[in-house]
């Protein structure tokens, strides 16, 4: 998809259709709309359809006026934007999806969107448009031999702006790279399980590596092995298909000294529970287990592209999880990498066992802070639904500067507990610990165990299996894949940067 900018008047835009913000500045119930463009024309054109009751900005309401009066456009799409006082850049960039969506749907190729005037910050508003857009115009449709969405999609889009369009040319690139990126974590988390290998994964890492300039090792089982990788290998013992350590490296000039970045990611490709196997109802879903993995590799190509001045490293432990006749069992016992010995008591909690050793090969590779991702547990969505991801944290200074990014990102999380009464879950009669406890609390019992492979690291895990598959699909994003957790990631690399 195209993108532009253009400081022309709104009203004398040529396009297929116009799109204007109309925001609620009423109080409780008593709408109050207004259209966040400053151009009469436009104005003009949707003053009787205001006027009529029509319209009164609710959140995504679509009104779509034909050849509307004063307007070069052919079309003008007022879409609702919700309270004016509760209206920010996370909102801006679902309006552009929902435009894209509901245009596309209308097989329209090309839109403006004129940048709402409402007193968010135009690089901030442009970068959200164009975020939004790229994200509402995936469609995961890949393999419908019929599939008539592919002849639904936006080609151009152009950002309207007042003044001098040149200082925001910046703002639209990095919009772009990083919604480019996030759907780039959709296209890999999308893929089906027979064609989304951890061989497949590897290699796909290793050619977007090539493209913007990573450097990218792939390691393979013996590798594993030597590395005493006990825990991870112990995951991948019961699969046909060969696991990957995956390791992609950005090294800036002249870095920000002191500081090195791990970040981790599950990539269990597919999750069948192994022998504590899951029930047949919705298991076609864990191909998605991989989630956390293509967010990392996605967030290192961002990364990549933008260019901070700190160092980077990704770790993806990739794998299937499978039952058979070589597949570990509950009452084994691996030894990981750190040494600390682990009761398997189900083995389907096996992401806790891969991110163990890639905690601890990041650790042993010098990172200084590290953030791991993955689709690890049931229990958070228990406990914050398909909103909300889980953010845990060893350190507090590290997670303000996390929740910072994620602010800035729009991406919705919830800090949750990790007091040391949890830890006593974690004892095993024969082992250093068990890998699995309580189902009362079982999200928190997962970040305890992983804190016991970050060590004294500061480290921040985040639980997206409630918010990395779109459950259904939104007015602005289609169900399926959503690519959470990578812009605040992108954000927070730049926070160390800057």
């Amino acid at each position: 998809m195209n993108t532009n900018l253009s400081s022309s008047a709104p009203s004398q835009l040529e396009t297929d259709c116009l799109v204007a913000v109309v925001l609620d500045r009423g109080e409780k119930d008593k709408p109050s709309p207004s259209i966040e463009c400053a151009d009469a024309a436009v104005r003009e054109a949707a003053r009787d359809v205001i006027a009529s009751g029509e319209v009164i900005g609710k959140s995504f309401e679509t009104t779509l006026l034909h050849r509307p009066a004063g307007l070069k456009a052919k079309r003008l799409l007022l879409l609702g934007g919700g309270k004016a006082k509760n209206f920010s850049t996370a909102e801006l960039r679902k309006l552009a999806g929902a435009a894209v969506r509901t245009l596309k749907g209308k097989n329209l190729r090309t839109f403006a969107f004129a940048l709402p005037e409402n007193g968010i910050a135009a690089a901030e508003g442009v970068r959200a448009i164009v975020e939004g857009a790229f994200v509402g115009n995936f469609e995961p449709g890949y393999y419908k031999s019929d599939r008539k969405e592919k002849d639904q999609k936006i080609d151009d889009v152009t950002i309207v702006v007042p003044g001098d369009p040149k200082p925001l040319e910046n703002a639209m690139q990095a919009g772009r790279i990083v919604a480019e990126s996030q759907n780039f974590a959709r296209d890999l988390i999308n893929e089906p399980s027979n064609r989304m290998t951890p061989t497949i994964l590897a290699e796909r890492a290793k050619k977007m590596a090539a493209d913007v300039g990573l450097k990218c090792e792939v390691h393979d089982g013996d590798k594993i092995r030597q590395l005493k990788m006990g825990a991870f290998w112990g995951v991948a013992q019961g699969s046909d298909e060969p696991p990957a350590l995956i390791v992609l490296r950005y090294e800036p000039k002249d870095p920000a000294k002191d500081v090195h970045l791990g970040l981790v990611g599950k990539g269990v490709t597919f999750d069948t529970g192994g022998i504590s196997i899951k029930p047949a109802d919705g298991m076609e879903k864990m191909k998605y287990d991989m989630a956390g993995a293509a967010t990392m590799i996605a967030a290192m190509r961002a990364i990549a592209l933008l260019k901070p001045k700190v160092k980077v490293t990704a770790i993806i432990c990739a794998t299937e999880n499978m039952p058979s006749g070589k597949a570990q069992k509950p009452g084994d016992v691996q030894i990981a990498m750190s040494g600390k010995s682990i009761e398997i008591i189900n083995t389907d909690a096996e992401g806790r066992l891969i991110l163990a050793d890639g905690l601890s090969y990041a650790r042993q590779i010098g990172c200084t802070h590290i953030v791991d991702a993955a689709t690890l547990t049931g229990a958070v969505v228990v406990a914050l639904g398909y909103v909300n991801a889980g953010i845990f944290a060893s350190d507090d200074q590290l997670y303000e500067r996390f929740a910072k990014a994620n602010q800035q990102a729009g991406e919705k999380m919830w800090r949750l507990p990790l007091d040391d009464d949890y830890k006593e879950n974690l004892k095993s009669n024969i082992a250093d610990m068990v890998n699995a406890g309580s189902r009362f609390g079982g999200a928190i019992f997962a970040a305890m165990f992983l804190k016991e492979f970050a060590e004294d690291t500061p480290w921040i895990h985040l639980d997206i299996a409630g918010t990395a598959w779109m459950e259904d699909s939104k007015p602005w994003i289609a169900k399926g894949p959503s690519g959470i957790a990578l812009r605040s990631l992108v954000e927070f690399v730049k926070g160390w940067s800057a």
